[in-house]
């Protein structure tokens, strides 16, 4: 298995360790009440497992599939709310930024700012993400191929920018479908950067409820066990208490309640899967 670099989270490092690390939350920010326990539970099963958990919400979900959906508070309001947060849970946190006029606010309360994969390629956005110097993590667009991701790669650390994550989320199979190709995390790690599995993204069926995305939530375990498998550093995954009250994205959220047996799946094929390539060498 390929070596990679550890990358700076905040003031922890992640990822070149065999250990996983954690990205969960809900899908948007709602109640901030609500989003806190949800952040809470996690981070007590994180805590529990022994892996390093970092919250996520988007403040704004810019690429929803009808204007009458639920985007988020916003900015302002959202950026208040993840400091809010990450204040009171002591964790790092992460969320989308979708134009190079969000990066420079959202950097000051983010530790990574996420790359929607529909972005990915947009070489301002990337650069301006870089420039901060904090953690870049880049959805593969589904769209791409894995060996692509490496001129993402290339763009930022052009830019002095070597705290980068990659992000497997599916490509498009015919219309209104996902399909993992798990071939794409060893490819992708060989660019020295971690790599995570966004095990919840990857069974939206995009549009496939008309106005709004539906989901295969029953493959999310199935999907993450394999991934867990095939050489990953990090998981992200979207949760909540009640995925059917979520205010987006709820049929391919995980529930909360099953977080902790899929995460315990994963980490310990994550760790047999180490001590077999350690062996191997």
């Amino acid at each position: 298995m390929e070596q990679v670099k550890r990358v700076a989270v905040g003031n922890q490092t992640v990822g070149g360790d065999g250990k996983l690390f954690v990205m969960a939350g809900p899908c948007v920010l709602e109640e901030t009440e609500r989003v806190l326990n949800i952040g809470r539970e996690m981070k007590r099963i994180c805590e529990s497992l022994g892996v390093t958990y970092i919250f996520k919400a988007s403040f704004d979900k810019a690429n929803r599939s009808s204007y009458t959906s639920f985007r988020g508070p916003g900015l302002t309001e959202g950026l208040r709310t993840l400091k809010y947060i990450k204040e009171e849970l002591g964790v790092p946190v992460v969320s989308d930024v979708h134009s190079i006029e969000q990066v420079e606010p959202a950097a000051e309360v983010l530790d990574i700012l996420q790359i929607p994969a529909f972005l990915c390629r947009q070489t301002d956005l990337l650069e301006a993400a870089a420039k901060t110097g904090k953690c870049v993590n880049v959805k593969k667009g589904q769209f791409m191929a894995p060996e692509d991701m490496k001129n993402v790669v290339d763009k930022i650390t052009y830019m002095g920018n070597e705290n980068i994550m990659l992000t497997e989320r599916g490509f498009c199979l015919g219309y209104h479908n996902l399909v993992v190709d798990m071939r794409s995390f060893p490819i992708m790690r060989r660019f020295g950067y971690p790599v995570v599995f966004d095990a919840t993204h990857s069974v939206q069926l995009p549009g496939g409820a008309g106005t709004k995305s539906a989901g295969l939530r029953q493959y999310i375990g199935n999907l993450a066990r394999a991934a867990a498998g095939s050489g990953i550093d990090g998981v992200f995954m979207e949760v909540h208490d009640n995925p059917a009250e979520a205010l987006c994205d709820g049929p391919n959220m995980l529930y909360l309640s099953q977080v902790e047996g899929v995460l315990r799946d994963m980490i310990a094929i994550n760790d047999i899967t180490r001590r077999s390539v350690s062996t191997a060498k």
